[in-house]
């Protein structure tokens, strides 16, 4: 009796032991979070799912694709509790901890660059918007602050709708009004507000959360231009005006001089500085060696970014308010990154 009791005890016990197996398998292979996340900026993430393909190719390991938004809003998703593993993002303040909160890792990455432009689309320009492209192309050809000064007011005349995303949400959007005062006191006698003032006055902004939702307006022509990246327009197949290196962001070595410019936000004034993309992994997260690896792939395949119209940098730069990680320190040792400073 002992025997056959000892028996059915076994048996009930292995078929527990069982369906706490499937359960298990069937809860691990369910969880969202068993796929690595990546959070990018909205105008780079063909560029992000280009390389989370090439990453899974390499290693084998899951991964999403990107999720794209304002990188000043994934900031704040992330901070209230996003499940996001990596963050990818064109504003290195949306790194910090203000908006990240306890996912603050205390680094971020710069490996590609990017510069400012006013894109438009050939297939809706009208006679009047050829003639704010004519004339910066003229200001351009002639290098002349007189040139670009006639440039700006026809282009901030009213006359034109231009999108420019929210800067409290998108750092292009940022970028814009800063660029707009740096024409103004670059080509209206010091005057930073001249030119954005005259755009607001006449409602001639469309804004929108991101950059990229402004793309479907300026295609269907309901706005003229729109302030983008420059490998944004490429993807996007838009044509595109390109600004002077004092206006658009583009040139690393003017960080000085973009930063002494700055326009107010939600959450206090926000200085001008170089168009970097920047990758870094999130603080307290249970994926931290799986997105370390994805991390470190971006780095060293930084150079596939220069197929988006993108400035690949030789030596990337590391910003760091804290210790970096194991393969990040490795990378500096060996001259592919940088310490640039504080984050």
């Amino acid at each position: 009796m002992f025997t056959v009791r000892m028996k059915r005890y076994l048996a009930v016990i292995l078929i527990m032991a069982v369906i706490v197996i499937l359960i298990g398998g069937y809860l691990y292979v369910q969880k969202p979070s068993q796929s690595l996340e990546v959070y990018a900026a909205d105008a780079y993430v063909a560029e992000a799912n280009h390389l989370i393909a090439g990453f899974k190719n390499a290693t084998g390991l899951p991964i999403n694709d990107a999720k794209g938004g304002g990188s000043f809003t994934l900031a704040s998703e992330i901070g209230q509790g996003d499940p996001a593993d990596v963050f990818i993002s064109v504003a290195l303040d949306a790194y910090e901890k203000q908006y990240l909160g306890s996912r603050y890792s205390g680094w971020a990455v710069a490996f590609a660059a990017d510069s400012l432009v006013i894109a438009y689309n050939i297939a809706t320009l009208t006679g009047a918007s050829k003639s704010v492209i004519s004339g910066f192309e003229s200001a351009a050809a002639s290098n002349s602050a007189s040139g670009y000064a006639d440039a700006f007011a026809n282009l901030t005349s009213g006359n034109f709708k231009v999108g420019i995303s929210d800067p409290n949400k998108d750092p292009a959007g940022l970028r814009a009004m800063i660029s707009l005062e740096i024409a103004g006191y670059l080509y209206h006698n010091g005057n930073l507000s001249f030119y954005l003032e005259r755009m607001q006055s006449d409602g001639a902004i469309a804004s929108a959360s991101s950059a990229a939702e402004l793309v479907a307006p300026l295609e269907q022509g309901s706005i003229s231009f729109l302030y983008i990246y420059k490998s944004s327009a490429i993807s996007q197949g838009l044509g595109y005006i390109e600004l002077p290196q004092d206006l658009n962001f583009g040139n690393y070595s003017l960080a000085s001089f973009y930063s002494k410019f700055s326009y107010n936000t939600a959450t206090g004034y926000q200085a001008g500085s170089p168009v970097f993309l920047y990758v870094s992994a999130l603080a307290n997260d249970s994926f931290r060696s799986e997105a370390m690896k994805f991390v470190c792939y971006v780095i060293n395949n930084s150079a596939q970014m220069a197929a988006f119209g993108m400035d690949v940098l030789k030596t990337g730069f590391v910003y760091a308010n804290a210790t970096i990680p194991a393969c990040l320190q490795l990378l500096v040792s060996n001259g592919k990154l940088s310490m640039a400073g504080m984050l």
